[in-house]
């Protein structure tokens, strides 16, 4: 048997895929993905995501791990604790989160995410 191969994010990247958030509250932003890997079971994904300013609701039904490499976001829970995250920031959002994604200035992170199942 085989090993499988480490993916090296960033290099030989997928074709990116681009669309608008849903629930958009501010702004008019455009994201950008690029997924570089999913696992066997399509619950683990990796790649790279872009957006443009703009906020709108979110709801996590997913856990995920954001590492900036550019730009600033500030994420709102409905219970009204913001955070600020910038280039270099590293943060998880646990699933279950409920509030807003505000891209203050354009943004680029690595994600990793994993959707348990329902």
């Amino acid at each position: 048997m085989t090993s499988p191969k480490i993916i090296r994010i960033g290099a030989n990247p997928p074709a990116p895929e681009t669309s608008r958030p849903a629930n958009v509250l501010s702004g008019d932003p455009v994201t950008t993905l690029q997924n570089y890997y999913t696992d066997s079971s399509g619950r683990f994904f990796a790649g790279v995501w872009e957006s443009t300013a703009g906020k709108w609701a979110v709801d996590y039904q997913e856990e995920e791990l954001c590492v900036l490499l550019s730009g600033v976001a500030r994420l709102t829970s409905t219970e009204g604790d913001a955070q600020t995250f910038r280039a270099g920031d590293a943060f998880v959002i646990p699933r279950g989160f409920k509030g807003t994604w505000e891209t203050l200035e354009p943004l680029r992170k690595i994600y990793a995410i994993y959707e348990p199942p329902k």
